[in-house]
């Protein structure tokens, strides 16, 4: 929980600071799903980059873990998909009202913003 709000409290900040871009965004023609896709894929590669890195040193652990018990587990890739999917959709719910919220912002409002 203190994750997503970290996360949320990022991403609140980053909309805020490219107000300006998104409105110039929209005057040339972008559309909110242009600008959704835009703000999300920004704030999902970082998540999909420590799935990358966590993964081999969790099979790692995990296994140096495992080894010690006297009946063995087999250690499948399944338990990380499933935690990877559920932080993506994690991180995808705690974004995407604050895109919304910016995407669907007239351009006026948005370039008047300092």
């Amino acid at each position: 929980m203190i994750a997503c709000l970290g996360l949320y409290g990022l991403s609140t900040f980053n909309i805020s600071q490219r107000m300006q871009e998104i409105g110039i965004r929209k005057v040339l023609g972008a559309g909110t799903r242009d600008i959704l896709a835009l703000l999300t894929g920004r704030f999902l590669r970082p998540v999909l980059i420590a799935n990358v890195i966590a993964w081999p040193v969790a099979w790692v652990l995990m296994r140096g873990w495992l080894s010690g018990f006297d009946q063995r587990v087999t250690l499948t890739p399944l338990p990380f998909a499933i935690v990877a999917i559920g932080a993506l959709f994690i991180a995808l719910s705690t974004i995407i009202s604050q895109a919304t919220r910016a995407a669907r912002q007239p351009p006026v409002v948005a370039l008047r913003q300092n």
